[in-house]
């Protein structure tokens, strides 16, 4: 069993875990407990009714927030020609063709994204084994292999993120950290939710959206009303 610290134990009596509390007041007890010495990720975890083992009941897209997720992230763009330029000015961390694709093959990997134009993805496609395994491949699916790369890269460094549910029917997403206003934090909460509820799959029956959770990083989870999808700031 897992041993739980005294600070732990503390704000666990704080939180009413067979209710469901409000969207505004889940964060404004998370913010108020988020007391580490770093600044705790604040966190959504839905618990969804579908089953991933069908290809029509797979829930995946991206999703930008309003307010970003507060981390910084290092983009690496493969792309070559004038598109390289587009990348640098867009905001892009690293940018490169062959000389790059050669560097992550040396097992260089630090950025968090990678962006790759149609016309390189040949050569990015034999990194693979590499990238596959840090969930780092461009893909399509996700926007990140496009010529558009400006776009693309303004809008992971705005807080683009690419939500995709596990084996067990979950979803786990940054809507921030602790930092974050309790204004920020739910209007980013409320712009993924809507996101999620777009992406039902039409063959899902039965209660979609089964459960929702907030946690920091350090903190116990918080059980969300998942039903209240408008008035996000009432407690």
């Amino acid at each position: 069993m897992m041993k739980r610290s005294r600070r732990y134990k503390e704000i666990i009596k704080k939180i009413d875990l067979e209710n469901l509390y409000s969207p505004f007041k889940a964060i404004k007890l998370i913010k108020e407990n988020a007391k580490a010495k770093f600044d705790e990720t604040i966190e959504v975890h839905f618990n969804l009714g579908v089953d991933p083992r069908k290809a029509d009941q797979q829930v995946r897209g991206t999703v930008v927030l309003p307010n970003g997720t507060g981390k910084q992230v290092k983009v690496a763009v493969f792309a070559q020609g004038e598109k390289v330029k587009e990348a640098e000015e867009a905001g892009a961390d690293f940018v490169g063709g062959a000389d790059l694709v050669e560097k992550v093959k040396g097992g260089w990997l630090d950025f968090d994204v990678a962006v790759a134009t149609p016309d390189i993805m040949s050569s990015v496609g034999k990194l693979g084994k590499i990238l596959g395994a840090k969930g780092l491949m461009p893909n399509p699916k996700s926007g990140t292999v496009t010529f558009d790369v400006g776009k693309a890269v303004k809008d992971i460094k705005a807080g683009k993120v690419e939500y995709r549910v596990d084996k067990i029917g979950n979803l786990h997403l940054i809507i921030g950290k602790a930092s974050f206003s309790e204004k920020d934090l739910v209007e980013n909460y409320s712009t993924l939710l809507n996101e999620i509820i777009r992406a039902k799959p039409a063959s899902a029956k039965g209660k979609y959206i089964k459960g929702i959770t907030i946690a920091s990083t350090m903190g116990p989870g918080v059980r969300v009303d998942q039903s209240i999808t408008r008035d996000m700031f009432e407690e």
